[in-house]
């Protein structure tokens, strides 16, 4: 998805797979992943319990019950805070991934500014030296970097991501049904996975040539200098580069996501009738 967005020469996604296979062999799919994995907990925990402990605090403020059913306008609301919430924590990881997988691109224009080191070689031997990297040359901004761009992706995608799960599993319950059954939660949760990211794509493809601009190169001032460059020499379909594969991918992670959350949720409650009956 990185490189079809913001490398070059990479063609489709069955192009961009066999040449990352052919250059960089199996090792290539799982660059910048250690850093993700590592932190993939606390992002999920803080985004989903900053989303539910929002929608029960508006509930509360406007029934004056917490455990009464969210409106739309609460679920909207909850999934807003969340997804500003969610850009402090995710900026930097978003960043260290990107950089790790587009450190091998190489440039080719002339007219790309370069630094010192070689197109095409390593700059970054491992996420922390990435982090620490970043942090000698770029300060604390250069860890933010793209986050005005993550911003623009993340408050729309996650209205996009919680509001049709909620719709899309109330939708499929069986009518008198306490709780929604785990499929019907894997299902909903593809489902809003799915639709979230091909919302978010055209904002995520400018998030990742921001968040990429820096390994050798430092094309865009900005994010809508990066918006009007891309467009300018690539046209409108640039902004669509990576949809199918966000999609694709985005079924099977959110709906195990989706489903991993609600069943710890069913047994913490459970856990916590049984210890106070």
């Amino acid at each position: 998805q990185t490189r079809l967005q913001a490398g070059q020469g990479y063609g489709n996604t069955l192009k961009c797979v066999l040449t990352v296979y052919r250059n960089e062999s199996l090792t290539g799919f799982f660059k910048g992943m250690s850093f993700p994995l590592a932190s993939i907990g606390i992002y999920s925990s803080v985004v989903f319990g900053v989303f539910s402990n929002t929608q029960r605090l508006l509930s509360q403020l406007r029934h004056g019950d917490p455990a009464a059913a969210p409106s739309l306008t609460d679920m909207t609301l909850a999934s807003l805070v969340a997804g500003v919430i969610s850009v402090g924590i995710g900026t930097p990881v978003e960043l260290v991934k990107i950089r790790l997988q587009m450190q091998t691109q190489p440039y080719t224009k002339a007219n790309v500014k370069l630094n010192s080191t070689v197109p095409g070689s390593p700059v970054y031997r491992g996420p922390i030296h990435c982090l620490r990297t970043i942090l000698q040359k770029e300060g604390i901004p250069g860890i933010y970097r793209g986050n005005v761009a993550m911003l623009l992706r993340d408050v729309p995608g996650y209205c996009a991501y919680f509001i049709p799960y909620a719709m899309f599993c109330d939708w499929i319950t069986p009518h008198g049904s306490i709780s929604p059954h785990p499929f019907s939660i894997w299902v909903a949760g593809g489902v809003a996975g799915a639709v979230s990211w091909a919302v978010c794509t055209p904002v995520d493809v400018v998030k990742s040539r921001i968040q990429a601009d820096g390994v050798y190169s430092n094309r865009y001032k900005g994010t809508l200098d990066c918006i009007l460059q891309s467009y300018q020499n690539e046209g409108l379909k640039v902004f669509f580069r990576g949809l199918l594969v966000n999609t694709i991918r985005g079924f099977p992670s959110s709906a195990a996501m989706f489903l991993g959350y609600e069943l710890s949720l069913k047994a913490m409650k459970r856990c916590q009738t049984e210890t106070n009956p």
